[in-house]
């Protein structure tokens, strides 16, 4: 495992927070306009404190920050690999590309939502909230705090659902995964072969380079 040099780790903790910073201005520019036009068209939002519409914001730009910080962490690790390593990993992303070309559209779906099962559901959960809250705040009445129990109730409800379809999806792939044949790892020796390989051109430009 390679060791990283004091450059490489402030280089590592640059991207991270170039990252963070990218997230967050990401998520400030989607939550802002979006609350000040709540704000602005729908009556029953202005009427909410200051601190749920701030928490609102949070929500959104948080995660925003965490995930484009991670991203930005990663690509910099793939980026400073090298040699055999880095032939490793872009053959592995050629097979992926490959396997995911030779997928049906209903497979493709099904991948990508087990694969982002997390922010599907967060998704469902925040999107039924606000369609729950555009109708359930037209009841003249009912009191704010009912209103928000009613909100979180058919949240929570899509919330339970989406969980259960995520379980169900996931378990059906795990049940193909099973019924394929095991394909062994053969990586190791991929990455041997490609030293010995870039072992082999070095010394053949050592030999062209010397003098005669």
């Amino acid at each position: 495992m390679k060791l990283l040099t004091s450059d490489e780790l402030n280089a590592h903790n640059n991207a991270t927070i170039r990252g963070a910073i990218e997230g967050t201005v990401g998520g400030l520019v989607v939550a802002v306009p979006a609350s000040v036009i709540l704000n602005r068209r729908w009556a029953y939002y202005r009427r909410l404190p200051f601190s749920l519409k701030a928490l609102g914001v949070i929500f959104v730009a948080v995660p925003a920050l965490a995930i484009q910080a991670e991203r930005r962490s990663i690509d910099f690790g793939i980026s400073q690999w090298s040699g055999a390593g880095k032939m490793e990993l872009d053959r592995e992303a050629e097979e992926k590309r490959a396997a995911w070309e030779a997928l049906s559209t209903r497979n493709k779906v099904t991948n990508w939502l087990i694969g982002h099962q997390y922010s599907v559901m967060l998704g469902g959960w925040l999107g039924t909230g606000a369609v729950a809250g555009t109708f359930i705040w037209r009841n003249k009445y009912q009191t704010t705090p009912q209103k928000l129990v009613q909100v979180r109730m058919w949240a929570q409800a899509m919330a339970v659902g989406l969980i259960l379809a995520g379980g169900l999806l996931t378990h059906r792939a795990q049940t193909d995964s099973v019924a394929k044949p095991r394909v062994t790892d053969h990586s190791w020796a991929a990455i041997l072969e490609e030293q010995a390989v870039e072992e082999e051109s070095r010394k053949v430009k050592h030999m062209t380079a010397a003098p005669v």
